[in-house]
């Protein structure tokens, strides 16, 4: 069987894919299955345990169809690079929904966010885990804990850093690294994509290592875990920490900037 992408598929007529022939629907939807797979792959280790894989596909289906219906290749961008955010959207609303994580621990992740903030612009650097959990007056193995419990409840990830998931969003990729972005008439405008950029490279070395080989490289914790050497449980919470410094540090500038 042949398969149909949705650049083969789409007609600039009004409503796009949603008028075509629905066997060539899901022919697009089948062509573009394993793209759906490599999101849920992503988003395994942030579900409860009562989500089943099945379900997250499930949700990332229909995020697939959304963007099918909606794409528009006159501009111009790649249809894996504007389907991924909103089959990830899809995915992260429903498991939002069910309302996943404790209200508590969302208060505890945005409590922890905003001491990384306070703490790091008190010191004009990186904190050190040891000064974030004095901060708390908690110890630094229950610091540990936290962030673990945060990454894996899907408290905080890359999209809620303020990047809006539009059609003009960047990838990661061009976000972790700039030199890759094109002319940013599609994308973010060049001084936002400047300023997360600016957070990611003032990331502690370690941090910005997961960073990068996560979104960048598109590989697993576990993948991450064995090509830096430690414990798939510490690249999770490095994972946690780097984004909430990241939030933190951003909340800061667009507050300074009044925004």
């Amino acid at each position: 069987m042949t398969t149909t992408s949705a650049e083969d598929l789409y007609s600039p007529r009004p409503g796009g894919l949603a008028e075509q022939d629905p066997a060539a629907v899901e022919a697009a939807l089948r062509a573009h299955l394993p793209l759906v797979r490599s999101v849920v792959r992503r988003l395994l280790l942030r579900k409860p345990p009562h989500i089943e894989a099945e379900e997250l596909m499930n949700w990332g289906l229909d995020g697939l169809l959304t963007a099918l219906q909606r794409y528009d290749p006159s501009r111009g961008v790649a249809f894996q690079a504007y389907a991924r955010p909103r089959i990830r959207g899809a995915i992260l609303d429903r498991l939002r929904a069910t309302d996943f994580m404790a209200r508590g621990l969302r208060r505890k992740a945005k409590r922890l966010e905003r001491t990384y903030e306070v703490v790091e612009a008190r010191l004009g650097r990186p904190a050190t885990e040891e000064e974030i959990a004095a901060e708390l007056q908690i110890e630094v193995a229950e610091l540990h804990e936290l962030l673990v419990s945060i990454g894996q409840s899907g408290a905080v990830g890359i999209e809620d850093l303020g990047v809006p998931l539009a059609a003009e969003t960047p990838a990661i990729e061009e976000i972790v690294d700039p030199s890759r972005a094109d002319p940013l008439d599609v994308l973010l405008s060049r001084e936002r994509v400047q300023i997360v950029s600016d957070a990611i490279q003032a990331l502690p070395e370690r941090e910005r290592t997961v960073i990068a080989l996560y979104y960048r490289e598109e590989i697993t914790m576990r993948e991450v875990a064995a090509v830096m050497g430690v414990t798939e449980s510490r690249v999770s919470q490095l994972h946690s920490q780097a984004l909430l410094r990241l939030g933190g540090r951003l909340n800061r500038h667009f507050r300074s900037e009044g925004r």
